[in-house]
């Protein structure tokens, strides 16, 4: 054979011998990371990106069952410890060993580098972390933690001879740069560009199982018309977040794929429970003597005003479901006995009335428009429905990397977003959002509009620290019927989601978290 010939051949045979482990991987996303420092927020599209270069301790599963990681076992072994084993034969990408020493400074680097959307939630019980040897880690709490494990599941590995060192100023450059940006994950970090490609090739000295993927390219392409655009231009293999007006179309392709999935997802309406309301007046722009917020005949108007049926039918157009508690059926503490959220805007306008508002006011209503599927539709709808009870909202929709910042500095009084469950129990949603903002409790980070509610606070505090589970779940029940009873916040649908793809290229195995995961996308058979 001559040479030329006998070099061609062995190239063919070669490339497909190995053909699935070649191959890139590339999607759109609607969202990507804010930075390569998987501690800097705890935005979901932010984890989700870094899943791929960082492990976590514990592993959220598809259904959010807790799964081994980095850890393979944890139990508590006194009321105020947790040993977590950790996997032995792990390394990191520059070729060190993972122990216990990244554990433990993983975890006292948190509340030094998070930023606006913190992730001091996920470390917030953590006391003390005591390095027992190299493969076993003691967590110290400030009490009984039974949910510790769940809280882990975005406990993101760094190393702690990468990163050692920085600081919040810092920390992003480092991680953005690549030098600090060492996990033990199935991928490893090529390049970023802030809103655009985030680069990922395989690292082939992974502890898990190989992955297919040569190289793994997320595209964020904010846009759903370009997204899909760019899809059934076959320049994408996969796009997450399928706007629900393209999923009709994209069905009857014969190029495409579609996989459609309820998530844990729930879009709430936040209210301003401080003394003066931001943005909130008379229909003349004239000041309001209070803040009609705190009236819960106002709260309970609003929630009357909004026709949750008609959001998850038309302005999400069949990828919504209504809700009428912050969390999701299938999450611990979701409480059965609980009635649908009434629509009644006739009452509504008698309670505003009743409430010394006969003529309603005028506010300004914030939502995301680039985070979850229909946030945009979903919040200029109900600015509309509010019209119809003579509340004049006017739709303030933001990206999510502006709307996020905004919210923790308390700017907005009247605002949408959407929280998901992502730990499987109640007590993860309900200690951020609806206890007291409480720095000594560690709970309440993200209630930055005034709610307190004492009863609400002990019910939280109780489900903290019981490890008895049903007694648990009655706590967790019973507040999540305090949040109906005081309407500070009004969760209004959970959240479906689509995926297309390539047909006869990718399949995709979609979770309810919404985590769009090269681990769980393979070549088509």
């Amino acid at each position: 054979m001559r040479p030329l010939v006998y070099a061609l051949f062995c190239a063919t045979a070669l490339s497909s011998a190995v053909p699935a482990l070649a191959q890139t991987l590339t999607i759109g996303v609607r969202g990507g990371p804010d930075s390569i420092d998987p501690h800097f927020t705890a935005t979901g599209t932010h984890a989700e990106a870094l899943k791929h270069v960082f492990d976590t301790l514990v592993w959220s599963g598809d259904g959010l069952e807790l799964e081994p990681r980095l850890a393979t076992s944890w139990k508590p072994i006194n009321d105020t410890t947790w040993e977590f084993k950790l996997r032995p034969g792990v390394k990191f990408h520059d070729g060190s060993d993972f122990t216990a020493e990244d554990v433990k400074f993983s975890i006292e680097r948190i509340p030094m580098v998070a930023g606006p959307n913190p992730t001091t939630i996920y470390v917030r019980r953590v006391k003390e972390t005591k390095i027992i040897d190299p493969m076993t880690v003691h967590v110290i709490t400030d009490g009984p933690a039974p949910t510790l494990p769940n809280d882990f599941i975005r406990l993101f590995i760094v190393s702690h001879k990468a990163a050692a060192g920085l600081n919040k100023e810092s920390a992003n450059a480092a991680f953005n740069s690549g030098k600090a940006a060492i996990g033990t994950g199935p991928y490893k970090y090529v390049s970023w560009e802030p809103k655009g490609d985030l680069v990922l090739d395989r690292f082939d000295g992974y502890w898990g199982p190989k992955e297919p993927w040569a190289r793994h390219v997320r595209k964020e392409i904010a846009n759903d018309a370009a997204r899909v655009a760019q899809l059934k231009a076959g320049q994408l293999d996969l796009i997450t977040r399928v706007p629900a007006t393209d999923v009709a179309a994209l069905k009857r392709d014969s190029k495409i794929d579609v996989q459609i999935i309820d998530t844990v997802y729930v879009f709430n309406v936040e209210l301003d429970m401080r003394e003066k309301a931001l943005n909130v007046t008379a229909k003349d722009g004239s000041a309001l003597p209070a803040n009609p917020f705190r009236d819960v005949r106002v709260r309970e108007a609003i929630d009357l005003a909004i026709d949750r049926n008609a959001l998850a039918e038309v302005a999400m157009e069949g990828l919504g479901k209504p809700v009428n508690q912050m969390v999701t059926p299938s999450i611990f503490g979701f409480n059965k006995a609980l009635p649908a959220r009434e629509y009644n805007p006739a009452k509504a306008r008698q309670l505003l009335a009743a409430a010394g508002y006969p003529n309603g006011f005028k506010m300004q209503f914030s939502f995301t428009k680039d985070r979850l599927p229909g946030d945009t539709q979903v919040g200029t709808s109900i600015a509309q429905m509010l019209a119809a009870i003579g509340i004049d909202a006017t739709p303030n929709a933001q990206p999510a990397a502006v709307f996020f910042p905004a919210r923790t500095r308390g700017e907005f009084s009247a605002s949408m977003s959407g929280w998901g469950t992502l730990t499987g129990e109640a007590h993860y949603t309900l200690s951020s959002l609806a206890h007291s903002n409480d720095p000594a409790k560690k709970m309440g980070a993200f209630n930055v509009l005034g709610y307190k509610n004492d009863e609400m606070d002990k019910l939280l505090q109780i489900a903290a620290v019981e490890m008895d589970e049903a007694k648990r779940r009655k706590a967790l029940e019973d507040a999540n019927a305090l949040v109906l009873k005081d309407r500070q916040r009004l969760p209004i649908v959970a959240v479906g989601s689509a995926w297309a793809m390539q047909k006869g290229k990718v399949t995709i195995k979609a979770r309810v978290d919404e985590d769009t995961l090269a681990m769980n996308i393979k070549p088509a058979k």
